[in-house]
């Protein structure tokens, strides 16, 4: 007899995704978009505050 809190297995061995792995991939795409944004407001905020 199981646990009622134990999952039930149907014979797949399941591993669940880390978020971390699931993300790596696109930081190399993601960051300096990020970047030439922040670069364009922070710029953009100095002009219009001269």
């Amino acid at each position: 007899m199981t646990s009622p809190n134990e999952p039930t297995h149907h014979g797949h061995d399941y591993e669940p995704q880390d978020a971390v792995e699931a993300v790596v991939p696109a930081i190399p795409i993601v960051l300096p978009m990020v970047g030439a944004a922040l670069m364009f407001l922070l710029a953009f905020i100095a002009i219009y505050m001269a």
